[in-house]
């Protein structure tokens, strides 16, 4: 389980879990606080999904 509490600004970090439900399917839950303060979660198929997520939503 990840530690969001001592995720500092600009810094990530990701765990792989299996599906709950499809046990063949392995996803990425991602956190990454911005530099601003404000906190970015998903859950993506790849590391790759989430950051691009993540990319779009500082865009915004």
């Amino acid at each position: 389980m990840l530690n969001l509490s001592s995720l500092q600004n600009g810094q990530e970090q990701h765990e792989s879990f299996k599906h709950p439900v499809r046990r063949n399917q392995t996803l990425v839950q991602y956190d990454y606080r911005h530099t601003n303060g404000h906190l970015f979660s998903c859950v993506k198929p790849t590391l790759e999904q989430c950051r691009q997520a993540r990319d779009i939503w500082v865009q915004k």
